[in-house]
């Protein structure tokens, strides 16, 4: 049973996020005010205040959503939403002149470190006597990576490592496999849901874990305690990538800048030769032609460019030094040019089966655009 004011909390949040103010007080500083926060890049903008207020909103929509609510009132942690909404949120926080965390990330983050601390006495988000055989352990294994990813994000902005980090790191390595052909990776969770919870994504997970390492402060790359896990998840991931679809490999691109050891110069070229390749005449990437994919319910995909496949590649492409790059430049002006400035977001669209955009489920997708179109335009300041 849940607690009363966990449900509380929750309920105010959702009313900030629905009624006449922003969804929380950092953000409402910002709201329709002289101050507001618009890019200019040429003649084209991107309005941060609106990127922020929706990735807000959409947390504080999660956070609300009954079955993302698990054990000890703590809540679940999504690929699509929490995950990229943790790595994008802090990098606005300067430029609209934030002085604290944002009410929703104060309740994700809140629910991140008591599941670490609670350590197995918190129940799997998903576990086999309910969703099948492998789900306790592939629930485990991707929330561990997860929340060392999530918190790694926030001490990197504070420049140390929190206790709780350090913790959370060690139940990561805890995790990776040690043997056998999946030696250096997560047991991944698994409902046929691409691109973050299919076949492929025990690839995506470990670059996760990569990234998590890479940006993490104190050095901690270069802990002695951690060498032996690092060798083997290099190792992973340089082995098994001929074999990704191609969105995997951008991943990989993008974690190769956070830690090094995962790419050659060589390697990066060759493969920035295939993405470019993959570049639609509007300047964006389609995540559909990213990977061969199949929809359950068997509709044609949305060949459109996406704010996920052209935010993702456009920051992978620019930390690998291919920023002055011509694809690069028009993948920039893919994303100014395709912020909606109504909703603060980037549309993207689900590989499995077709959705209404404008339903909460139907958002998922666009979550995880938003959130990495404004990785890559922060990325891209002058």
């Amino acid at each position: 049973m849940r607690g009363r004011l966990f449900f509380v909390g929750i309920q105010i949040l959702l009313l900030l996020a629905s009624g006449t103010k922003t969804a929380c007080a950092a953000t409402d500083k910002t709201k329709d005010s002289a101050d507001r926060k618009i890019q200019t890049t040429g003649e084209t903008t991107w309005d941060k205040a609106a990127a922020a207020k929706y990735l807000d909103s959409r947390e504080i929509w999660w956070q609300a959503w009954p079955p993302a609510h698990k054990d000890h009132e703590t809540l679940c942690i999504s690929c699509h939403t929490n995950v990229p909404y943790a790595l994008a949120r802090p990098g606005l926080r300067q430029t609209l002149g934030e002085q604290k965390l944002s009410d929703p990330e104060q309740v994700m983050l809140a629910s991140v470190i008591k599941r670490v601390n609670l350590g197995n006495r918190a129940e799997p988000f998903y576990n086999d006597a309910v969703h099948g055989p492998g789900k306790t352990q592939e629930s485990r294994d991707a929330e561990s990576v997860f929340n060392a990813l999530i918190l790694s994000r926030y001490d990197a902005q504070r420049g140390h490592l929190q206790d709780v980090t350090l913790k959370a790191f060690e139940n990561m390595w805890s995790f990776q496999e040690k043997t056998g052909t999946r030696a250096g990776a997560w047991i991944w969770q698994n409902f046929h849901f691409s691109p973050w919870e299919a076949d492929e994504s025990e690839y995506f997970g470990a670059t996760m874990a990569a990234v998590a390492v890479g940006i993490a402060p104190d050095d901690y790359r270069d802990d002695p305690k951690v060498r032996d896990n690092l060798a083997l998840l290099r190792s992973y991931l340089r082995s098994q990538a001929r074999t990704q679809p191609l969105v995997n490999r951008i991943l990989l691109l993008w974690a190769s800048t956070q830690l090094p050891g995962l790419m050659t110069t060589p390697e990066r070229d060759v493969l920035a030769g295939e993405v470019f390749r993959k570049q639609q005449p509007d300047g964006g990437w389609s995540l559909s032609t990213l990977g061969t994919w199949k929809r359950h319910d068997n509709s044609a995909f949305d060949p459109r460019s996406d704010g996920y496949a052209t935010g993702l590649t456009v920051l992978a492409l620019e930390e690998s030094g291919m920023g002055t790059s011509p694809e690069v430049k028009r993948g920039i002006g893919w994303l100014l040019a395709n912020q909606d400035k109504t909703d603060g977001l980037w549309p993207a669209y689900s590989l499995n089966v077709r959705r209404d955009p404008t339903s909460g489920v139907g958002r998922f997708m666009s979550d995880a655009a938003t959130a990495f179109s404004v990785l890559a335009l922060e990325n891209n300041k002058p």
